[in-house]
Formats: structure tokens, sequence, C-alpha cells
């Protein structure tokens, strides 16, 4: 059987870590593979890390067609809605996958408006409805996390070092720390990953403390509560060193008084 694995879709797949692809490993050899792999020609479209063990290990599998399709942005949709459905996807590849389906989205209005200018009336201009995913609030809602999650990731898409964006899907780094450290630049995101995860946090809390530093005073309110906590202990530490100071001071003047008096 002649079975093409298409890299663009392949990378839609979020892959498996080590304790999943091994449950998956030992769950193959011992019931077989029950579900039926999905063909789109000689595409596979659904079931890639079934076939790979499958083919490691030599276990016999199906397959189905399914030929709804006419383009590879058709079967592109069809992935990502599919992978967005899954409850084991992580939050930072359901964001991509959403992101990614908007791209696919807006392209082919785009395109869809070239070819076939609309001539609308005023009156149509008033009533005819936005574009499909065409708000951030949107692309979140699809990929079930906040419209800051979303803007996080397209930070991490457009500045991050590849190592760090492996950290994110490992799990090593959080997204929101991820954008953070992304605006180091590249040279400074790779040594803190290399790092390990005690750096990464390390670098990201560097990142927020500048930011924070750099916030002026009427932004207070937006600052995180960990930032707000931190703010407060340093007004108690300069409080204290002011009744430490205003303590000796009144000890000096007591003294005087008291040396006034005898004499």
């Amino acid at each position: 059987m002649n079975i093409t694995i298409n890299d663009e879709l392949r990378a839609f797949v979020d892959p498996l870590t080590d304790i999943e692809y091994a449950a998956l490993e030992r769950s193959l050899l011992a019931e077989g593979c029950r579900d039926a792999l999905v063909l789109w020609g000689d595409v596979l479209i659904d079931g890639h890390n079934r076939y790979e063990i499958c083919r490691k290990h030599d276990i016999a599998f199906r397959t189905v067609q399914n030929n709804s399709f006419a383009s590879i942005e058709d079967v592109m949709l069809w992935m990502i809605d599919n992978h967005l459905a899954r409850r084991s996807v992580s939050d930072f590849q359901r964001g991509l996958l959403a992101l990614r389906k908007k791209e696919i989205v807006s392209a082919r209005m785009a395109q869809r408006m070239a070819e076939e200018p609309p001539e609308p009336s005023p009156d149509d201009m008033d009533s005819r409805p936005p574009p499909p995913w065409n708000t951030r609030e949107e692309v979140a809602k699809a990929a079930r996390v906040s419209s800051n999650t979303i803007s996080q990731i397209e930070r991490i898409q457009k500045t991050a070092a590849p190592e760090l964006v492996d950290a994110v899907r490992s799990g090593a780094i959080s997204i929101s720390s991820a954008a953070n450290v992304a605006s180091l630049p590249k040279e400074a995101q790779v040594a803190a990953v290399a790092g390990g995860k005690k750096e990464l946090q390390q670098a990201a809390r560097q990142v927020r403390e500048q930011k924070s530093a750099a916030k002026p005073k009427k932004e207070a309110e937006f600052e995180t509560p960990e930032d707000q906590i931190k703010a407060l202990k340093a007004q108690v530490a300069e409080l204290k060193d002011r009744v430490a100071t205003l303590i000796g001071e009144n000890d000096v003047l007591k003294q005087k008084l008291v040396h006034l008096g005898a004499a």
C-alpha cells in the first residue's frame, strides 16, 4: 500500500510525549490497530502516530478514504477542526491551529473577493455580516483559550527561537513566560533553554520585572498580583526603615532633654 506523508499536514499533529508514545505503542502491540487510518487519495490525514508505530512493529492496520475534499486547504481545515475538538491537545497547539485556520480562511476570502469583486449597495454595506474569524476573540473561542493567550502565542510565533518553541511544546515553560522570553535576543533565548527550566523561569521573571519598572504609574492597576505584592513588601520595608530612623531620632532628643534638665 502506498501511503504518502505530507509534512505540512503532519505539522498539525502535536508530537506525543515519551510517556504518551509509549502508552500508544503498548496499546497497539497488545490490541492491534483497531481504528482505521484516514487517507485522502494516498495522503495520510489522520493516524500519523499509529501509522509510524504499526510500521515499526509490522502491525496490521486498515485504511478508509475521505474523498470529500476539493483541495489541500480543505484537508487542512478538516484536520484543524478535528484536533481543536480533542481534549489531549495542549493550549499552545490549539492556539497555533486556530491561528492557522484564520490564515486559511482569510486567504480564501481575499481570493474570492479578488475573483468576484462585490458590488454592494449602501444598504447592503450596513447589513453585510463581518468576515468570519476576523477578530482575536473568535480565534481564542475556537482554541478555548483567552484572547490574551492568543496574543502571547502570536508573539511566540513571530519572535521565538525554535528551541524556545520546542520548550513550550514540551511544557518546560508556560505560554505567558515564553512570550516574555521571546522578547529577548535569539542568543539569549537559546541560552535560557539550554540552562533548563530554572533558567527559563529566571529569564521570564527578569523580563517581567523590566516591563513592570518601565510602566508609568497610571498603569499600576494593571500589574499582576505578584507584582503588587512585591511593591507592597518594598513599601513596608521602606516604612520600617523610616520608623527605625524616627525612633533613633526620638531617643536622641530624649537624651538631650535629660541633659538640659540636669543642667
